[in-house]
């Protein structure tokens, strides 16, 4: 959820402002002085892609160049440069800092645009609106920040800026809109008591600490958005959030709030439309008042750890609401009402709510869209009225369903299925007709899997078949669905040959081809796609042979290889150097020989997991060999360490997570997410003398 409400009045001003700088540029002859400053500013950075700067030439008016704007006295108020490709960085003596007048800065979306902001910007004194998002500027604000005292609208989002937010914000009394998502700014939260024109305040995704008590929330009267999510917030919310008479969106998730919240002294604000208080530590009961906030559209208290039982017909008085999300808290969740009705939300998330059955009210919610059920007690059969006209999104899993009623009323929409981690048996029920995500993993399935397959999925993105006791061979017909990122048939009993295409064109279009754990055999063809796009290539505990395909190199995206537990004969595969972002390689437990000294020629900085151990390598081990292998160095720092995973294209917050067996001191483990900071080096039991590590 993005916080992007702005009230009508400040909303008319800023259209009021655009418009009056338009009309301002008509017929204006431009000061030389300022087309000097301007071609000075253009000099100073790498410009050749852009197309605006192409129109400014020393031989015309520079009021009439693609991008700037005019008073009537021919001095430049307002330069446009947003989207650009502008690459370069921009210092202290830059001309841009001379064009005095200038009121609007737009340099936005130049993703190699950069350096630390100098503190010549302070020297543009009529500043009020500056535009500066996903760029790559770095460093601490400049303190002379302050002196731009006009400034209404300031956005440094999606850059690299660190250091805390500075204290000299609370000089810009002027400032209706804020934002510094997106950054690395940390330590406390300065006041912002004194922007009492502040309509939007946004720092999501920083790391940003302490309690947030020191703004006086009440005392910013026309605050309408609040988005400090994914930061590491501590303390209690403040309960005069929930009484401010203007705020419409408070988005406070993702940190570590604790604390519960007790009755709310006083009226609950009729404003509140968006409250979203998911992934934090707050307990206690459920906070009963925000069954008083009668205009909420979005709510969502999930992954907290909230007691009691909440009776779901206490939300009838919420008429407006949309989207609920319950999930993942300490709570039940009492849904046995029948009579009374339930706001027609499209999105209803209660995941983890000691569910036993498939609530009735749910025939009666005609829009909805997305339903989460997963990980609750419910027996038995999917009832075919839970095919809702307009339902995208049904995740099911984790649960105890057996059979699925299907029904003829499908709705034509259906995009994600997950019903994995149940106790279906016997043949695929069935595959929804334009189906993007299918997950029948981790069941009792046990069957071929369908020849045509390809044809049923020829939309499908996502589709996982995993854990189950599938038998047979591979159908080719994947082969037809050029649709397909991500192909998990492992943990199964499949034979034979893996299919040559599933290497030629669908390599094409794969990033994650997961076959482990099957019973394979034959060789990896030598096929794989001079455009190969595979980032996790996982064929562990088969029985397949021959040699390391030297086609394989062309996967440069590759950043897992599992070739382990096979009957591979080859030595180390030095022809992969082009893969240089690989962060896993298993070679173990295969007929690999020679040594392995080729490998110090290799460009791998990335890798961090490799187990080399149980084939026939050779030789002693040269000094240098890991120094290439930058990641292997303890001490690296990476300032963000997610695990390692494949985002499905055009998709938001669903992937493909990676996983791999490492043994340490002789004990097999299971990694279920890869860390990017972890690292495993395993060589032994091999022909290998020594090894001698200067890291």
């Amino acid at each position: 959820m993005r916080i992007s409400l702005v009230s009508c009045f400040f909303f008319n001003l800023y259209i009021a402002t655009f418009f009056s700088m338009a009309a301002l540029s008509v017929s204006v002859q431009c000061q030389r002085n300022q087309q000097q400053l301007l071609l000075g500013f253009k000099n100073s950075l790498n410009s050749s892609l852009s197309e605006k700067l192409g129109t400014w030439n020393q031989g015309t008016d520079c009021c009439s160049w693609d991008g700037i704007t005019c008073d009537t006295s021919g001095r430049v108020i307002q330069l446009d440069l947003s989207s650009q490709r502008l690459s370069g960085e921009i210092n202290n003596s830059n001309s841009l800092f001379r064009l005095r007048h200038l009121q609007t800065l737009k340099l936005a979306h130049n993703t190699q645009l950069g350096g630390q902001l100098p503190e010549s910007i302070g020297n543009l004194g009529q500043l009020t609106w500056i535009e500066l998002w996903s760029c790559k500027f770095t460093g601490p604000i400049p303190k002379t920040l302050e002196k731009l005292k006009r400034l209404i609208h300031l956005d440094f989002s999606h850059n690299n800026f660190f250091g805390p937010v500075p204290k000299t914000l609370e000089k810009l009394t002027q400032l209706i809109y804020l934002d510094f998502s997106y950054n690395s700014f940390s330590g406390p939260l300065p006041s912002f008591a004194s922007l009492r024109n502040l309509s939007e305040l946004i720092l999501a995704r920083n790391q940003l600490n302490g309690p947030i008590l020191s703004t006086n929330w009440s005392s910013l009267p026309n605050l309408v958005s609040l988005d400090l999510r994914r930061n590491s917030f501590s303390g209690t919310v403040p309960l005069t959030l929930f009484q401010s008479e203007s705020l419409k969106e408070m988005a406070l998730a993702q940190n570590q709030f604790s604390g519960g919240f007790g009755e709310v002294e006083g009226e609950v604000s009729s404003q509140l439309e968006v409250i979203d208080l998911n992934h934090n530590g707050l307990e206690g009961q459920f906070p009963m008042f925000v069954f008083e906030i009668k205009g909420l559209r979005y709510l969502s208290l999930s992954w907290n750890k909230f007691s009691g039982v909440i009776p779901l017909n206490a939300f009838q008085k919420l008429k407006n609401l949309s989207s609920l999300d319950l999930s993942y808290n300490n709570m039940s969740v009492d849904s046995t009402f029948t009579n009374l009705p339930f706001p027609d939300v499209y999105e209803l998330n209660l995941a983890s709510c000691n569910l036993t059955k498939f609530p009735e009210f749910l025939k009666n919610l005609s829009f909805l869209q997305d339903l989460d059920l997963s990980n609750n007690r419910i027996h038995g059969q999917i009832p075919s009225w839970i095919w809702t006209p307009h339902l995208f999104h049904l995740n099911l899993s984790l649960n105890f369903l057996v059979e699925l009623e299907r029904a003829s009323n499908m709705s034509p929409y259906m995009g994600v299925l997950d019903l994995h981690g149940n106790q279906f048996q016997g043949k695929i029920p069935f595959f929804p007709p334009d189906v993007r995500y299918l997950d029948y993993s981790n069941n009792n399935f046990s069957s071929v899997i369908p020849s045509e397959i390809g044809d049923f999925l020829n939309s499908c993105d996502f589709i996982s078949l995993a854990g189950n006791n599938f038998h047979g061979s591979i159908p080719e017909s994947l082969c037809s669905n050029f649709h397909l990122a991500v192909i998990d048939l492992s943990n199964n009993s499949l034979s034979g040959s893996i299919p040559h295409c599933l290497l030629t064109q669908m390599s094409m279009w794969l990033g994650v081809l997961n076959l482990k754990q099957n019973n394979l055999s034959g060789i990896i063809s030598d096929t794989f796609s001079e455009h190969c796009g595979l980032q996790n290539l996982d064929l562990n505990q088969n029985r397949l042979g021959g040699k390391v395909p030297k086609s394989l190199a062309n996967c440069r995206m590759l950043e897992v290889l599992d070739l382990g537990n096979n009957q591979i004969e080859d030595t180390f595969p030095c022809h992969l150097n082009s893969t240089s972002e690989l962060r896993v390689l298993v070679l173990r437990s295969n007929n690999f020989r020679g040594d392995v000294n080729c490998a110090a020629n290799t460009t791998w900085p990335m890798l961090q997991i490799i187990d080399l151990a149980s084939n026939s390598f050779s030789g002693k081990l040269s000094q240098g060999l890991l120094m290439t292998w930058n990641s292997m160095k303890a001490n690296k720092f990476e300032p963000y360490s997610p695990h390692l995973r494949y985002e499905l294209p055009l998709w938001t917050g669903i992937y493909s997570q990676d996983s791999v067996r490492v043994t340490m001191k002789g004990l097999e483990l299971e990694l279920v997410k890869i860390q990017t900071f972890f690292t495993s080096l395993t060589f032994l039991p091999t022909n290998l003398k020594a090894i001698y590590l200067k890291i």
